[in-house]
């Protein structure tokens, strides 16, 4: 099974939103099936197969994630994001300001979908391939 290591090495290697689909392929090639992201404090959630989770725990200082969702500027961020304009604890603190609380991978569907504080679905998006 992996490690938070192994997991750390992959994610060094991102350096904006534009590497995020390789990063999510080596991931996958670790054995992690899907991933809960939270925004408040950077701290994820992988899991494998039967019922192996790995958490990174805390990565920042706690963000005040805003209770009223902001879709239409989330996405903006996002695609500035995957554009390589922002760098992840930017993007993390956009996230926070827009209301999104988590993001959830799901490396079967390959599909990245976000969450407000309500657990609504905001968006969710295919992952392309490298």
């Amino acid at each position: 099974m992996f490690t938070n290591e192994q997991i750390k090495a992959a994610h060094s290697k991102v350096k904006s939103g534009a590497d995020f689909p390789s990063y999510i392929q080596e991931i996958k090639e670790l054995g992690v099936l899907r991933y809960k992201a939270f925004v408040a404090d950077g701290n994820v959630d992988y899991y494998g197969e039967n019922d192996y989770k790995v958490s990174s725990g805390s990565k920042y200082e706690s963000l005040d994630v805003v209770d009223t969702s902001d879709k239409v500027q989330f996405e903006a961020d996002l695609k500035a994001h995957q554009q390589g304009k922002t760098n992840y604890p930017t993007f993390c603190s956009d996230c926070a300001k827009s209301g999104i609380e988590k993001w959830e991978v799901n490396m079967e569907k390959m599909t990245c979908t976000y969450f407000d504080k309500a657990g609504n679905e905001l968006l969710a998006e295919i992952i392309p391939a490298p």
